[in-house]
């Protein structure tokens, strides 16, 4: 008995060592657990960094919002044009554009050598040769009035007879030194002193006009066609389909902005100091009822009644998703679901309708999609450090008709190109001048540049135009 109660007290003793080692083992499981999970959280931290980061370095204007020229080291755009093997220029069998000839100035007619005339084996052929040299000359020209002065013997007063319109000073600019100085300063982007020293240098120093001068002609430019600003506004008012969209310009070195809504027969370029609602305050988009074409900002969407997003903007976003997400399906899909219901819309010919039954099936998908992506992020939810696929889901279910809307009216875009090619235009000339001295001058280049659009619309030569509006 004494035996078998010290087996039993030494198997206890080793059950009760195992147990404690096994405790102990529990704890340092425990604690190895603990660790690799929080290695593998901080891995997975500093992985989202890393996406995060190489989504930033690899953005550029194929996959984002950043335009092209905030790349200037962007790689060559491709061209998908087939080669034709043929060579630059005028072709075989084909009628050429030669240079047009002019009515000449002068006419210089050469005498036939001697050789030809008092040779026997020529004769005339009736025919007469003819080549021109083209040049260009630029002359000042000036009229000069002349009045004889009176002085009123009693009261001293001096008159003459009264000037025309235009002869207010003692020296005054007729509407073609205007309108040349003015167009190469706002519309060819050059700056007030290049402008002052070419055209000094192309009149051979004759004209000196002075850098004041030239930058108040936007000023008088706008107060000039104040009448047809207001039409424009009007007229954009009541546009069927209203282009909106704003970009940065600098005052001093402060960040301001310029709305412009449009339409492809009207324009109009604005300078306001804020985004947002007091952006929009003033703007035929404030007052228009119909459809805004816009990128997303939420802004316009408290104004119009329909609106269509720019899908450009969204196929680009899909591209970073795809680029940043590659276990995901959804992005892919629904790039290649929208670039193939934009070439549906493009396709159609002016006098075709759009067939419901493929607008429908096109929605249908659209919405499986969608589906497709819930499913994708519930079991793989996204890094916190990359949510841009995860809302760019969220926002084409949540302003789904925003972005279809061209698949029911054939006068709505699927893109807003028209606003941001006009912006361009100003772009160019922030460029220039890198930071502009007033709002106010800021204002008047905005009012001038409406006008410029409003002419190149109506295909007017835009020289004559503007010189008529000066004189």
């Amino acid at each position: 008995m004494q035996k078998k109660e010290r087996i039993i007290k030494i198997l206890e003793e080793r059950a009760l060592r195992a147990e404690r080692r096994v405790d102990e083992l529990k704890d340092e499981n425990l604690k190895l657990r603990k660790e690799c999970y929080a290695v593998k959280t901080e891995l997975e931290e500093e992985r989202g960094k890393v996406q995060k980061m190489v989504a930033q370095i690899n953005r550029d204007h194929e996959n984002s919002s950043i335009p092209s020229s905030g790349k200037p080291n962007r790689k060559r755009i491709t061209n998908n044009r087939e080669k034709s093997g043929k060579l630059p220029g005028g072709q075989p069998g084909h009628k050429g554009h030669g240079r047009k000839r002019q009515t000449p100035t002068k006419t210089i007619e050469l005498p036939p050598p001697d050789e030809y005339v008092n040779n026997p084996d020529y004769e005339p052929t009736g025919r007469t040769i003819r080549r021109q040299r083209i040049g260009l000359k630029v002359l000042p020209y000036t009229e000069e009035y002349m009045a004889i002065e009176f002085k009123n013997k009693k009261t001293g007063k001096l008159v003459y007879a009264e000037f025309p319109v235009g002869f207010e000073n003692d020296v005054n600019y007729d509407g073609s030194v205007k309108a040349f100085a003015f167009l190469l300063n706002n519309y060819c982007n050059v700056s007030i002193d290049k402008t002052r020293e070419f055209l000094s240098d192309l009149t051979g120093g004759a004209l000196q006009i002075s850098k004041g001068m030239i930058w108040g002609l936007s000023k008088e430019f706008s107060e000039k066609t104040k009448a047809e600003q207001t039409e424009a506004f009007l007229n954009l008012v009541a546009a069927p389909v209203l282009h909106v969209d704003f970009t940065t310009a600098k005052v001093n070195g402060k960040n301001v902005n310029i709305a412009v809504c449009a339409t492809p027969q009207e324009t109009a370029y604005y300078a306001r100091e804020k985004k947002g609602h007091e952006g929009v305050k003033g703007t035929p988009a404030e007052l228009n009822p119909n459809v805004l074409v816009h990128d997303h900002d939420m802004t316009f969407y408290s104004y119009g009644r329909l609106h269509q997003e720019c899908l450009i903007h969204v196929l680009r976003y899909l591209l970073d998703s795809t680029q940043n997400e590659k276990n995901l399906t959804w992005n892919t899909k629904m790039r290649e679901l929208l670039r193939e219901m934009i070439h549906y819309r493009n396709s159609l010919e002016p006098d075709e309708d759009l067939d419901p039954v493929k607008v429908k099936a096109f929605e249908e998908r659209f919405g499986q999609i969608l589906d497709i992506a819930d499913e994708e992020y519930e079991y793989e939810p996204p890094n916190k450090y990359y949510m841009e696929g995860f809302n760019l889901k969220e926002r084409l279910r949540e302003f789904k008709e925003a972005h279809l809307l061209f698949l029911h009216d054939k006068n709505v875009p699927a893109n807003n190109n028209l606003a941001e090619r006009l912006l361009r235009i100003f772009k160019r000339k922030q460029r220039q001048v890198m930071s502009f001295r007033s709002f106010e001058s800021l204002n008047y280049l905005c009012q001038s540049l409406t006008m410029l659009a409003r002419i190149q619309n109506d295909n007017a030569n835009l020289y004559e135009s503007v010189s008529r509006i000066f004189s």
